[in-house]
């Protein structure tokens, strides 16, 4: 493990890039050692010549480490959820070609309407996913927080929680339950606010906001607390290498890259203003043991650091509430960026990025819901007693793609 060395007095004072390991070391003497021990009055490890090797206790070290529980409640929060989406949906009532019908209540929506092995459309607008119109025309600004502890299905769930735990354990023993969990509900709020501002049309869930916020709190925790890092430089590289790839990925049709960039600008931000932590210097200073005197450290800060603190927190306030008033108002910014559209879905010869609403012609017999799109002609007979307009356009929307 590559660590940071500091001689002093004959001390090696190393720092782990793992926070939180610090020993203090005498260093090697080329001088040839007497076996002889010193008397008791040797009271500095440098005139002991039989040295010992010297560990700070728990109390000492600068950095607590903690407990990881808010991501493990976060994960079973998402997957009971789930449980109550499918138990909500009750496919078997609603339609005759289930997914897995052995499951009972729980099978899940036809796969040509839902190939993430999920609930319907409706169910998730019921269950409180983020449709712009309900937030704008209905006052229903808590969508977008509950849209985050949503998922259209099994894999869509996997993946994310898979992603949660990987990346938010470690951050939370770090820093804590609760500087982490607001890091993760307040970036899914910001990736939420952003989709909404650009995605009018559909409904929109699951937690990729909020891991992306996790992503950029790594990588501004990594920036305003540089000193105290070793291999730094290598660090950032895997680290933007990582949200390069991943915010990539969203520029493919049917992601909702919008709140990728939402959640990850908000991370950012929120890192430099809670995941803050005192410069090497200071930290030197803490890890010596008593006896030893470090060279003084005036501030437990350094100036960069409070520039980063106060311009992340006003450029914060500003955008969320800039942000929730033209939300509010109605405004599309696709109206006032004509090539911001190309940060969600970059179109090319394999697919489409036409994401104007589709419109198809629709019959009801019984249980028998039928659609024709009338700009392909193609036509599909669903099995559906409960069907809202959202859901309606959903299926109009697969039809017509």
């Amino acid at each position: 493990m590559a660590v940071r060395e500091l001689a002093m007095n004959g001390v090696e004072v190393k720092v782990h890039s793992q926070r939180g390991e610090y020993a203090v070391q005498p260093v090697a003497s080329s001088s040839k050692l007497s076996p002889k021990r010193s008397t008791p009055s040797s009271a500095l490890p440098y005139n002991n010549p039989q040295h010992q090797q010297y560990v700070l206790s728990d109390d000492s070290r600068p950095f607590r480490r903690w407990m990881s529980w808010s991501v493990p409640l976060f994960v079973i929060a998402n997957i009971l959820l789930f449980f109550i989406s499918m138990y909500v949906n009750d496919c078997p009532k609603n339609s005759e070609s289930c997914t897995g019908k052995f499951l009972g209540r729980f099978s899940f929506q036809p796969v040509k309407e839902n190939p993430l092995l999920g609930p319907s459309s409706s169910t998730l607008e019921k269950m409180g996913a983020l449709e712009v119109d309900k937030v704008v025309h209905r006052h229903q600004a808590w969508r977008l927080i509950s849209c985050i502890w949503l998922h259209a299905g099994v894999f869509h769930l996997l993946a994310n929680m898979l992603s949660l735990v990987f990346i938010g354990i470690r951050l939370e023993q770090e820093f804590g339950f609760i500087r982490i969990g607001l890091v993760y509900v307040i970036s899914g709020f910001g990736g939420s606010l952003l989709s909404a501002l650009f995605i009018q049309l559909g409904i929109s869930v699951g937690a990729s906001g909020a891991l992306f916020g996790l992503l950029g709190g790594m990588l501004s925790e990594l920036i305003t607390n540089w000193t105290i890092y070793a291999n730094k430089l290598a660090a950032l590289m895997t680290l933007v290498l990582i949200i390069v790839i991943n915010l990539a990925v969203g520029i493919l049709p049917h992601v909702d890259n919008f709140a990728h960039i939402g959640g990850f600008l908000s991370g950012l931000l929120l890192g430099f203003v809670l995941l803050i932590r005192p410069h090497f210097g200071w930290v030197k200073r803490k890890a010596c043991p008593p006896g030893y005197i470090a060279p003084p450290a005036k501030s437990r800060h350094r100036t960069y650091q409070y520039v980063l603190w106060v311009v992340s927190l006003i450029l914060l306030i500003f955008g969320f509430t800039s942000g929730m008033v033209a939300l509010l108002r109605g405004v599309d910014l696709n109206n006032h960026c004509s090539w911001c559209h190309y940060l969600s879905c970059v179109p090319t010869s394999l697919w489409s990025c036409n994401s104007q609403k589709a419109y198809c012609q629709s019959s009801q017999i019984g249980n028998q819901f039928n659609l024709t799109c009338l700009s392909n002609g193609k036509s599909h007979t669903y099995q559906l007693s409960d069907i809202s307009s959202s859901h309606v356009q959903q299926l109009c929307s697969q039809l017509c793609s």
